[in-house]
């Protein structure tokens, strides 16, 4: 089945432009999901909003934005104010900076969509805007809104098409220093401990894989969503600790750790 474009608009480089279409990139369709049901009656239950003083239940129609400038002292904005804030980067994608790859921080990248021409007329511009950033290393910096709210955005070119990064704002990101500040800067790396560590990475270094990253609660959650289809029956408790054994101690030496694992990884021809 084939997947709707997330948004249609152009892209647009001083008088270049051309017809694209984004896509996400990521996706949580198999998820479990789960939805709140009436234990008793076991319908699905629904959220209304309600006025905090009368408990009153609140239209949809009368529902506005507000900001507060005081205790129960609010600024109402009207639908058709906020849709009027930037709208000239709804429909199109204009490249207003470059900026070299390097210079853009992990921190810094929010959502990632996949931009690709939506017309084979545009390939060929698309292609050149691609290209041209690509063989200086550079990438793109523009706006665009997305779901009412503009963002900013930066244009990577990933193969035959273009990666679009959502940014975070500046006061988004929070300053690192803040919560370095207690290491310790004249610690330095025990001469012993480093090589024990340097032969655990080499030993244990793979190329890169999806499977190192799935996501094991959702299987065991699949597994209980069958068990309970199966059976139609609570799963049995799990057994309590044996009376009087003791917890596990956690607190090792460090070298005799890295010198257990290296041992270790080398018994097991890793």
């Amino acid at each position: 089945m084939a997947v709707r474009p997330y948004w249609k608009g152009y892209l647009k480089l001083s008088l270049v432009t051309c017809p694209v279409e984004m896509m996400p990139a990521t996706s949580e369709n198999e998820k479990v999901r789960f939805h709140t049901l009436n234990r008793e009656t076991q319908n699905r239950v629904v959220s209304h909003y309600v006025d905090s003083v009368t408990g009153k239940e609140v239209k949809d129609e009368d529902e506005v934005k507000g900001y507060q400038r005081g205790e129960n002292d609010y600024i109402m904005l009207e639908d058709e104010e906020l849709e009027n804030v930037a709208l000239d980067s709804t429909k199109t994608i204009d490249i207003s900076t470059f900026t070299p790859r390097d210079s853009v921080e992990w921190i810094w990248l929010d959502t990632p969509y996949y931009l690709s021409p939506n017309d084979p007329v545009g390939q060929e511009a698309f292609s050149v805007i691609r290209d041209a950033m690509e063989a200086q290393d550079m990438v793109g910096i523009s706006r665009l809104v997305i779901s009412g709210r503009e963002r900013a955005v930066m244009l990577e070119p990933r193969g035959k098409g273009i990666v679009l990064w959502t940014l975070r704002y500046g006061d988004e990101v929070r300053d690192e220093d803040t919560y370095f500040a207690g290491i310790d800067d004249d610690e330095t790396a025990d001469s012993e401990m480093m090589p024990l560590v340097q032969q655990l990475i080499k030993k244990q270094t793979q190329h890169w894989n999806p499977k190192m990253v799935i996501d094991p609660v959702q299987d065991r959650l699949l597994d209980i969503i069958a068990t309970k289809k199966k059976a139609m029956k609570k799963p049995a408790k799990a057994k309590p600790p044996a009376p009087g054994k003791a917890a596990p101690n956690n607190v090792i030496n460090i070298m005799d750790a890295l010198k257990k694992s290296v041992a270790a990884e080398s018994r097991s021809g890793k």
